[in-house]
């Protein structure tokens, strides 16, 4: 198994000290990085290019969303949220995961197991929908991160039938979902492997 290199995001320096105590505990995951909010993130991803993200949702400048977003390369989601049942619901068939503050080590055992078992069918990095610049087009088994209102997705490229222009938004048809992102159709179209979409 290879080691997933992780990048913990938390404006609570303790809850990042002690997110990096209990993953000391693991020979497969290595914490490569901390960041405090979601502009520290960005670079960090970027510099750093983690397998991993263990993500905070509520951020002084941002939220963890809105972090997704911005990326284009997007790495392996687990969501750290204070947040209650009620609140998680948007997004928890989603994500690949999700730990409720104060982190239990069974929850986030399962959480890594689950992270392990996406990485070894899907290889390190999935792709994002996120900044300005253009890179190699996005292949079927790449993702996408979603974010309409109050609910998220992580969708495979090869689960979407349909992009749809909406103005200067795109919508996108899979699973019975029909959601906008903020991106024109334009733009998805250079990114989109062309091969697969027209």
């Amino acid at each position: 198994m290879s080691v997933l290199t992780t990048l913990i995001v938390d404006d609570e320096r303790l809850v990042r000290s002690e997110l990096r105590r209990m993953l000391d505990g693991y020979d497969a995951v290595e914490v490569v990085g901390e960041a405090a909010d979601a502009t520290e993130a960005e670079a960090a991803v970027k510099d750093l290019d983690p397998d991993l993200l263990l993500l905070d949702i509520q951020m002084p400048d941002a939220s963890g969303f809105d972090l997704l977003q911005r990326l284009d390369e997007v790495p392996h989601v687990v969501f750290v949220t204070a947040y209650d049942e009620y609140a998680i619901r948007a997004f928890k068939v989603n994500a690949l995961d999700y730990l409720v503050k104060p982190v239990e080590p069974e929850r986030l055992a399962q959480a890594i197991e689950t992270v392990q078992a996406r990485a070894a069918e899907d290889g390190p990095q999935a792709a994002g929908a996120g900044d300005e610049e253009s890179r190699s087009p996005l292949a079927a088994e790449d993702q996408v991160f979603v974010k309409d209102g109050e609910r998220c997705w992580f969708v495979r490229l090869a689960d979407v039938r349909l992009f749809e222009a909406a103005g200067n938004y795109t919508r996108l048809y899979f699973d019975g979902e029909e959601p906008l992102t903020h991106r024109s159709l334009s733009y998805l179209e250079e990114r989109l492997d062309p091969d697969r979409f027209f």
